[in-house]
């Protein structure tokens, strides 16, 4: 309740209204925040309060700090976009939730940047504005989905398909569920729960998770897989490489900052910063912003960013829950191909950190980026020496649910994507890899026509997609003198 609402009523007319409000948020699916209880921890309490202060569904509040620091404020360091602590209140030249937080709160700026009850509280007065902006009743309020056009404006992206990839991470993690254990030992949990987002105008947006918009922009990406999500042009120089500068370096990089956040500031003029691909955490999606022929500014050496290209991955560095390994086995993939483009060894001497470029002042990847096991994944891949595995030529969201071996020349795979409901099918080599040789790989939707990828190809054939969910399929493919044929099946 708020105290405008409040300074308008009769105690008892508010006592009824409360009550109602509460009726709604049970019926919602969430049980408003009352009085922090004895027995949750310093933080957990803190959002517990702010939800109930400022009338936003606790668990939302949760989930949107978890998705931009998984609950660490870094002792008030700021990320790469200028966000501060647990909730990522933001300071820079296009966002200010900082300086908004501390207008709405009445709290110092440098209490907001160091103190996580303080944070979080300027969080929930900054969502809670943007709500009332939208015109958010009381009722609408009670549903956490109609707050997503607020949580997408809370992450200040610069285009609408970024604002939905952002509050998309928020609300898919709503809807799974999470634990998350603080820097100080707390332990916070938010249960699973179906919510169903109302993303308003955001609805028309690009899904940058979807695989049918990967490649709606006027350059391809380099990296079969990824999605293309340009830089400002402000960020990065035009060039003509490998013509113009051999490429000869891949440099690894930490975002200090969220995926979607991090794809928002190499957007913003301002950053004066890019790199040519970012990867999520929890999946190993990829999305490239700069073409591999231009100089993204990623190093912060002139030479280095002449002859290298720059990967950045999500998370912190003094962090190493964002460090999954889907994270690194994507990232391994990605350099594998790059490295079999451009010649580059797959060494630590030509896959390098950001700390070891000359001149840098930067600590990523940082001391919990786990090299030995990135590097036996880059050097040994499948085993097979193809740059490239079966999810990211399908993309992100597919998953392997079947094989068969086309002797020794390759492998046909079967994914599916319980997101959409498509299968992929893709064909990888195994022999004479780089040299284009017939290839195929198809699949069949029962009641549909075969839908079939042959030609001479180097490395692999497909993807071939197609809906499938609650359908029959059959799939397969050939490699050299080796063909397979499955029978319809995987009918789930």
């Amino acid at each position: 309740m708020t105290e405008s609402l409040v300074a308008h009523m009769s105690r008892r007319t508010a006592l009824t209204a409360a009550g109602v409000v509460t009726s709604l948020l049970c019926l919602a699916g969430f049980v408003p925040a009352g009085p922090a209880s004895a027995a949750e921890g310093p933080l957990a309490a803190a959002f517990t309060r702010a939800a109930a202060a400022h009338g936003v569904p606790r668990d939302l509040l949760v989930a949107l700090a978890y998705a931009e620091t998984h609950l660490d404020g870094h002792d008030g360091k700021p990320s790469a976009s200028g966000g501060y602590g647990v909730a990522h209140l933001v300071s820079n030249p296009k966002v200010h939730t900082l300086e908004e937080a501390a207008r709405l709160t009445g709290t110092p700026i440098a209490s907001l940047k160091t103190d996580d009850a303080a944070n979080v509280a300027g969080a929930a007065a900054v969502l809670r504005a943007k709500a009332d902006a939208l015109g958010l009743d009381a009722a609408a309020r009670a549903d956490a989905g109609r707050w997503y056009t607020a949580v997408a404006r809370y992450g200040g992206a610069a285009t609408p398909e970024v604002a939905r990839l952002y509050a998309d991470t928020v609300y898919d993690l709503l809807a799974t569920g999470f634990t998350a254990r603080t820097p100080a030992g707390e332990t916070i949990t938010v249960a699973a729960r179906p919510v169903t987002p109302d993303r308003g105008a955001l609805a028309s947006a690009r899904d940058l998770d979807q695989p049918q918009n990967r490649t709606l922009a006027a350059a391809a990406v380099d990296y079969p897989g990824a999605t293309w999500v340009p830089a400002s042009t402000a960020n990065y120089a035009v060039s003509n490489r490998p013509a113009s500068d051999a490429i000869d370096r891949i440099v690894i990089h930490v975002t200090q900052g969220s995926y979607a956040g991090t794809i928002s500031w190499f957007q913003n003029p301002a950053a004066q910063a890019s790199a040519h691909y970012v990867i999520r955490s929890s999946d190993g999606a990829i999305t490239q912003m700069v073409r591999e022929k231009d100089r993204a500014w990623h190093a912060g050496n002139s030479d280095y960013n002449h002859h290298s290209i720059g990967i950045e991955h999500e998370g912190y560095v003094d962090d190493a829950s964002w460090f999954t390994d889907t994270m690194y086995r994507s990232s391994a993939a990605l350099v594998r191909s790059i490295a079999a483009r451009y010649g580059i060894p797959k060494d630590r001497s030509h896959i390098v950190g950001h700390y070891q470029v000359p001149g840098s002042d930067h600590t990523d990847p940082g001391p919990y980026w786990d090299w030995n096991r990135y590097m036996q994944y880059v050097t040994d891949g499948d085993g097979t020496g193809n740059p490239y595995t079966p999810e990211q030529v399908c993309g992100a969201g597919y998953s392997v649910i079947d094989s068969a071996a086309l002797g020794t020349a390759g492998t046909v795979y079967l994914l599916y994507n319980s997101g959409n409901g498509y299968n992929c099918v893709v064909t990888l080599k195994k022999t004479s890899l780089g040299t284009a040789t017939a290839t195929s790989a198809y699949l069949e939707v029962q009641g549909k026509s075969r839908i079939t990828d042959s030609g001479n190809y180097g490395y692999y054939a497909g993807p071939v997609r197609a809906a499938a969910a609650g359908k029959c399929v059959k799939w397969g493919g050939k490699a050299g003198s080796s063909s397979y044929d499955s029978p319809f099946e995987h009918c789930g």
